[in-house]
């Protein structure tokens, strides 16, 4: 065995003798391990199915543990924390929101890192598969409702008499903007929709509220159903104490319909029906309006957090092939914003041939031939987690295929398109714009104009060059997206 499978091999015999090691204090009639495997998906924390023999049988548990195994979160982590995951679920589940029952919250003195194990559920996760899978089909027209009502009970928990106002963050709105402009600026990556999203929010703030209690990642994925309904709302991991309707236009927002922009909840239901369930069991009637603004900070939310995978690939722990790719899907996020709040025409640059040095094998088939693999021999004798990470793996490559053939033209395009919209304007070097100024100053000096006031949102030619900027990446990054399609107004019938 190489050295490096050696190592991996202890790592994992240690991973499993120290969580059975746990289980056996912490499950009744506990005999032995059978299996611990780590889940597709989850790119911030790790999911496992556990799988013990007891007294009684066998007996299935679910482990939620940091990235990595961490122990301690990372300095510039804003999230509550599993612990406290742990504590929201519980809380939750007694204000009668279907939640699974957590078993142990894991201490230092076990060596697995921050995290917790619960009861293992059986229902659908997988956003795609709630829409389309048969057995939601009797279920799937009450299912908005459902998460209005759900959403009712997480927002009427008093936060001081659970103890959470101990725990979580009070987030006002215009800080919430604010944490997050905040963020994505410390990534050094010029994205100039984000900064024109986060002026066109704070020009547009709701009015306040009383702090309640917001889960934060309420979406289609992040909830399990059955044919019965909502079986368990998971994920607290980002919540906090702020406005409520936050929830309600995240689970609204295009990212988490899978395709179906035409049933804005999740991509199975109508706004109607989840406003109709929230005020039926809350007596509140939420105005339209207040959701879209929170639809539109979705976007500009999820834009900022996929760029975080970027940054946490560069220098965190878990360097996994998912991260890059999801961070990719920032300019999806930004599509969105782009069709909310600034949609118009736009056109897309022509595909040209990509340059190789020699004429055979060109860089497309060394890159197709690669693609191949992954997508159809490695996955075909693999499974799990290691065969959805193949695909992955896969798809970036598809990116790189459409970025040789459609990136120079795209760069162009927006190059003189900025040096033309911002000529004359002083450059962070003292310089002043123009078709000589890099790429890089001319984003830069965007970005900064709209991060300081400089450049009102009203500029001419400004909404014209972000729209044609995004939509162009996009169509690189992930052309099938429904916002792609419809920025360009070839949205198919679902």
């Amino acid at each position: 065995m190489p050295p490096s499978d050696a190592t991996q091999a202890g790592a994992d015999q240690t991973f499993d003798q120290r969580l059975s090691a746990v289980l056996a204090r912490v499950v009744d009639g506990f005999v032995r391990l059978i299996d611990a495997e780590r889940l597709s998906g989850g790119a911030s924390q790790e999911t496992y199915r556990i799988v013990v023999e007891t007294d009684a049988g066998q007996r299935l548990l679910a482990m939620r543990r940091a990235a990595g195994g961490e122990s301690a979160p990372q300095p510039d982590d804003t999230r509550p924390g599993l612990p406290v995951e742990a504590l929201l679920m519980q809380v939750a589940g007694r204000a009668g929101v279907p939640e699974p029952t957590i078993h142990h919250v894991l201490e230092v003195e076990d060596g697995l890192g921050l995290g917790f194990i619960m009861e293992w559920l059986d229902g659908i996760t997988l956003g795609a598969r709630v829409l389309k899978a048969p057995e939601l089909d009797a279920v799937r027209p009450r299912l908005a409702y459902q998460c209005g009502q759900a959403l009712a009970r997480i927002h009427a928990i008093d936060p001081a008499a659970s103890g959470l106002d101990q725990h979580l963050t009070v987030m006002p709105t215009a800080d919430f903007v604010h944490q997050m402009w905040d963020r994505y600026r410390a990534f050094d990556t010029p994205q100039p929709m984000v900064d024109f999203t986060a002026r066109w929010l704070l020009e547009h703030l709701p009015p306040d509220s009383e702090p309640r209690l917001v889960h934060n990642d309420f979406r289609n994925g992040n909830i399990m159903f059955s044919d019965e309904g909502i079986v368990a709302v998971l994920d607290w991991e980002v919540a906090h104490l702020g406005d409520p309707i936050r929830d309600i236009g995240w689970i609204c927002t295009n990212s988490w319909r899978f395709g179906r922009r035409d049933l804005p909840v999740g991509g199975f239901g109508e706004l109607a029906d989840l406003l109709a369930g929230y005020e039926a069991e809350s007596g509140v009637a939420v105005d339209p309006e207040h959701v879209r603004f929170w639809e539109v900070f979705g976007s500009y939310w999820w834009a900022v957090g996929c760029l975080s995978m970027a940054d946490r690939w560069r220098t965190g722990p878990d360097q996994t092939v998912e991260r890059p790719g999801i961070a990719r899907r920032s300019s999806e996020c930004q599509v969105d914003c782009v069709n909310l709040i600034i949609p118009g025409p736009v056109e897309l640059v022509a595909e040209q041939q990509s340059l190789s040095s020699m004429e055979m094998p060109s860089i497309d088939e060394l890159i197709i031939s690669v693609r191949n693999f992954l997508r159809e021999d490695v996955r075909e004798v693999t499974q799990g987690r290691n065969n959805f990470m193949a695909l992955v793996a896969s798809n970036s490559l598809d990116i790189v295929l459409r970025e040789l053939h459609l990136g120079p033209a795209h760069v162009a395009g927006e190059h003189a398109r900025l040096a033309a919209l911002l000529a004359g304007h002083l450059l962070a070097d003292g310089s002043r714009a123009g078709p000589d100024s890099s790429l890089d100053q001319l984003r830069r000096a965007l970005s900064a104009g709209l991060q300081d006031g400089s450049i009102p949102l009203d500029l001419p030619g400004l909404s014209d060059h972000l729209r044609a900027t995004v939509v162009n990446q996009v169509a690189i990054d992930q052309p099938r997206y429904s916002g792609f399609l419809a920025a360009i107004e070839t949205l198919p019938d679902s």
